[in-house]
């Protein structure tokens, strides 16, 4: 059951309820004025009383019936070049689907997707159910009888039925934490089994206030809904008709051996796109398709035709937050042709190939990028801040937010910067036309909405998009004086103040990306558009963007993690705790066994990622955020059977774990092995100094230790690592991969009896 009142109705006391099993039942709940002499507020809600049934007709395949032998069989003796003779790109993908299409409905049964009985558990199986049928059976007997003998086998039954559950259990358990890391939908699947159900989208408002309860009706307005943010291209300028002469580019990216092994990559868990073919099929029979998937890869990359199923996505609305019945509430997740996808992750490969030789993409991008991620992006851009506000100068940050940034970029003037970049002229052509008459609809519950126009932006869901909007954005630092650092859309500015000049500097810095949203067709959400103002001494300069003056926080989300003006991490480390703490909540109700090989690997990745996501840049300086985050791994090691009366410390021994505060650590020391040894160049040219004077003790890898005031910067990576850094033995800091330096760290931290900073 949920409670939906979520404000005091008497005082600060919320006492009158509204409880439900289904939530979607019930909308627009206000906790208003009291009524009469009553000294309780009064609760209003909606009831939707009308309540939609969906008929369940989409269909799925039942994998546990199929029987790819034969379907292999089958495709070994195609002759793909004579069948594919004479045939253009869009003829052979619809000859290859069609025949996969025969074999499939031939040999795998379909299901209907939403005919299955939503109150059957997970675990139950036909071992499970034959022992139930044989306990009733026997039960009868006794009921008729009533003799030892039949009471006796009663009590057998009984006995056998209960533990081929509490067997099924164990082992439906044991798949899912098996499989946690690498399908985590299954794990939530399972919890959410046990929880009140819903609708993922339920009744829907629309503009006049109509309340839509039908499928059909709920697909079209959130299709309306998600078209509208499309943009309108401006004719391209004389300014953007400049081409660069195309760079040399890899000849031999798509064979046939590849497309196999991206064949046998396919995630199976995902959902097919429009064209129908699933990702299991295309795995499974990856050695009989592979060659005729190379031809139309080939064919169309060639000629530049992309087949049609390519360009259709399927969305499923995604509820975000606030309230239910509103369309802009929800996002949308694009399911697209996962063939198509595998040939999209060929090409991306050697775009990605041909940015690294050539540096195309600046430093300054973290996002999508081969040894950049969010942590490296925070720990650059706030080197500077933590070390500036140290020496008490101020630095002011602009945290700046594109509105719908991959939906809005112009395909003109993408097609524009991928030639300037250099990109080859087959290359361009069949992005292009991968580009040109898109289209997308809604899916909700096998009901679809009318087919939308793409007008604008790079394909989400795409495996090339990412790469693509690093490319158009790629230009957007050029020319601007203060510390630029972007990850894919999300941008920040940062300037040391020394003087007067600096903040107009800075306000300067802002004016151009106001002209270079303008000319690109890009618009910023000024809403959500905010200066941070570092140091004490800070002396709080206004800004504006494109006119508007940007607002003013004390406290911002970078990246996933909490920011504040004086860059403690208390907020942050709070916030984790509580993320971890909800998450091992959710195993503890919801998980039936105790068992180590179920509750540790589910803790492992489910539980611990909140507590180490980018934890390098975060990490707790204060014993009691260290306490905070050490709790949730404390609760976590006493679910498991066995470790009653144990200590801590005994318990991680038993389990084979580190605390985190030691993981912490030597994650310090991993990251910083990278950045000494050239793994994030040119990331790390201004944030560590090597030492010159060599002494005969130590390593050549020794390290200028910084300066410092305040606890905040002693607690800082580039800080807070640099002593224990220089103490470790050369055999250790010279090993010739990160694997080794792994295994020999473990060991010298074991040897030392090192568990954490003297921080």
């Amino acid at each position: 059951m949920s409670q939906l009142v979520e404000t005091p109705t008497r005082e600060d006391n919320c006492l009158d309820l509204v409880i439900t099993n289904n939530v979607d039942l019930f909308s627009n709940i206000n906790v208003k004025e009291q009524l009469g002499n009553s000294d309780h507020n009064m609760v209003t809600f909606e009831i939707n009383s009308k309540k939609h049934i969906h008929k369940g007709h989409a269909k799925t395949y039942n994998f546990k019936k199929a029987n790819f032998i034969k379907i292999k069989e089958a495709l070994n003796v195609i002759d793909w070049q004579k069948l594919f003779h004479g045939k253009n790109t869009e003829d052979k993908w619809n000859i290859f689907k069609l025949t996969l299409e025969k074999y499939t409905s031939q040999y795998i049964p379909l299901v209907n997707k939403y005919k299955r009985n939503r109150l059957k558990p997970m675990w139950l199986s036909r071992k499970v159910t034959k022992e139930m049928k044989n306990k009733k059976k026997a039960f009868k007997a006794f009921k008729f009888d009533k003799s030892e003998a039949s009471y006796k086998a009663y009590r057998a039954a009984n006995k056998a039925c209960k533990n081929a559950i509490r067997w099924a259990k164990l082992e439906n358990e044991k798949e899912i934490a098996k499989e946690s890391k690498t399908n985590p939908k299954r794990f939530f699947r399972y919890i959410n089994s046990k929880k009140p159900k819903s609708e993922n989208v339920g009744s829907l408002k629309s503009e006049s206030g109509l309340l839509l309860t039908e499928d059909q009706d709920k697909a079209e307005i959130l299709n309306d809904y998600f078209s509208s943010v499309f943009i309108k291209e401006k004719p391209i300028t004389g300014d953007m008709k400049f081409i660069n002469k195309n760079l040399l580019i890899q000849s031999d990216w798509l064979t046939q051996d590849k497309v196999l092994q991206k064949l046998n990559n396919v995630n199976v868990n995902k959902a097919p796109g429009p064209d129908g073919i699933h990702p299991r099929v295309l795995r499974e029979l990856c050695v009989e398709i592979c060659k005729p998937l190379f031809l139309i890869f080939q064919d169309s990359f060639l000629s530049g035709i992309v087949p049609e199923d390519w360009r259709k996505a399927d969305m499923v609305p995604i509820f975000k937050k606030g309230l239910k019945f509103v369309p802009g509430n929800y996002r949308p997740v694009s399911l697209t042709s996962v063939a198509g996808k595998v040939f999209e992750g060929l090409l991306r490969d050697n775009i990605q190939e041909f940015i690294g030789r050539y540096n195309v993409i600046g430093k300054n991008q973290h996002g999508f990028m081969k040894h950049r991620s969010c942590q490296t992006n925070l720990i650059t851009f706030y080197e500077e801040v933590s070390r500036s506000i140290d020496q008490g100068v101020a630095v002011d940050g602009i945290y700046l937010d594109f509105a719908k940034a991959f939906n809005t970029v112009p395909h003109k003037r993408l097609l524009f910067k991928l030639r300037k970049n250099g990109l080859d002229e087959n290359t361009c052509s069949w992005i292009e036309n991968w580009l040109k008459d898109r289209v997308q609809r809604v899916v909700i519950n096998g009901t679809f909405s009318r087919w939308t126009p793409v007008v604008s932006g790079v394909p989400q869901g795409s495996v090339i998009g990412p790469i693509l909007f690093n490319l158009f954005i790629n230009d957007l630092e050029i020319g601007i004086e203060s510390h630029v650092s972007v990850f894919a859309d999300d941008t920040k500015l940062g300037k040391v103040l020394q003087c007067e000049q600096d903040a107009t500097s800075l306000q300067r810095d802002l004016d151009k990306l106001g002209d270079w949203a303008l000319k690109w067709q890009m618009r910023f959400n000024l809403d959500k558009c905010k200066v941070m103002h570092f140091g004490v001494k800070n002396t709080q300069v206004i800004y504006t963007l494109n006119g508007t003056e940007l607002g003013k926080s004390k406290q911002e989300k970078d990246l996933g993690i909490i920011i504040d003006f004086k860059l403690s991490n208390n907020v942050q480390c709070q916030t984790a705790a509580a993320k971890a703490s909800k998450v091992l909540a959710c195993i503890k109700r919801g998980v039936h066994s105790r068992d180590e090989n179920i509750i540790l690997p589910l803790y492992k990745s489910m539980v611990r990622p909140h507590l180490e996501y980018a934890v390098q840049f975060w990490a707790p300086v204060l014993k009691k955020d260290i306490i905070a985050l050490e709790k949730v791994q404390r609760r976590a090691t006493k679910l498991i059977r066995g470790m009653e009366g144990l200590s801590y410390e005994e318990r991680l021994t038993s389990l084979n774990l580190f605390s985190l505060e030691k993981r912490r650590l030597r994650g310090d020391l991993i990251t910083l092995y990278k950045y000494i040894r050239g793994h994030y160049q040119p990331l790390s040219d201004n944030l560590f100094i090597n030492r010159t004077i060599h002494r005969t003790r130590g390593h050549p890898f020794r390290l200028e230790e910084r300066k410092f005031s305040l606890k905040h910067r002693k607690g800082y990576f580039t800080v807070r690592t640099i002593k224990l850094w220089n103490s470790l033995p050369v055999e250790v800091v010279g090993s010739e991969s990160v694997q080794t330096f792994k295994k020999r760290l473990d060991d010298f931290l074991q040897t030392q009896n090192i568990k954490g900073y003297n921080i």
